[in-house]
C-alpha cells in the first residue's frame, strides 16, 4: 500500500508540471484544471481534467500532454478523464498562477462571481470597469477588445503607461 501511494504522489507530480497550451507559463496545477490523479488497482494512473470553459479547445492537448508526460515517466497505463462537475472557475487558479500571468503581463482574474449551486448559465455581461495593469499597476485602463486570442481573455490598455495587455477573464 506504502509503494501504491508513493507511486500515486509521484504520478500526480510529473501530471502538476505540464503547461497549459494556452497559456504556457502556467502549469494545469497552476490554472487548477488538474483535479486529481490516483492509481487503480490494476496499476493504471487516472488524472481527471476539468476544462476552463465547455469546448475548450486546449482539452485535446492538455489531455495528450498529461498523458504522454507519465507515459514517458514509465508509466504504461495511463487514462484521462474529464471532470466538469463542479464546473472551473478563475478562482481555481492557484496564487502562484496568479503571479505568473502577471509576470508574463497578462492581468490575472478577480474573483469570481458568486452564484447559487447548480447549472451555470452563460451571461455575457458588461466588460469590468477597471483591470490593473500588470506592467506598473495602474488602474487607469480600458478594455479594447473583449476577445482576444483565447475566448477566456480579452485585450485592454493601460492609459499611464500607454502598454497594452491581455486579461484573464473571471468565470
Amino acid at each position: 500500500m506504502v509503494t501504491t501511494t508513493l507511486d500515486a504522489r509521484r504520478a500526480r507530480r510529473i501530471a502538476e508540471q505540464v503547461p497549459d497550451p494556452e497559456l504556457p507559463m502556467l502549469t494545469l496545477a497552476d490554472l487548477g484544471v488538474l483535479r486529481e490523479v490516483s492509481l487503480d488497482s490494476d496499476g493504471t494512473v487516472v488524472a481527471s481534467l476539468t476544462p476552463t470553459y465547455s469546448g475548450c479547445p486546449a482539452m485535446a492537448e492538455m489531455r495528450a500532454g498529461v498523458a504522454a508526460r507519465l507515459k514517458d515517466a514509465g508509466y504504461a497505463r495511463v487514462e484521462i478523464r474529464t471532470v466538469l462537475d463542479p464546473p472551473w472557475t478563475s478562482d481555481w487558479i492557484t496564487p502562484q498562477g496568479r503571479r505568473k500571468l502577471a509576470e508574463h503581463g497578462i492581468a490575472p482574474p478577480g474573483a469570481a462571481p458568486a452564484r447559487a449551486a447548480g447549472p451555470v448559465p452563460l451571461v455575457l455581461s458588461p466588460a469590468r470597469r477597471s483591470v490593473p495593469c500588470p506592467r506598473c499597476g495602474s488602474a487607469d485602463t480600458e478594455e479594447t477588445s473583449r476577445f482576444a486570442a483565447t475566448s477566456c481573455k480579452a485585450l485592454w490598455r493601460c492609459l499611464a503607461c500607454r502598454e497594452p495587455f491581455e486579461y484573464v477573464k473571471e468565470i
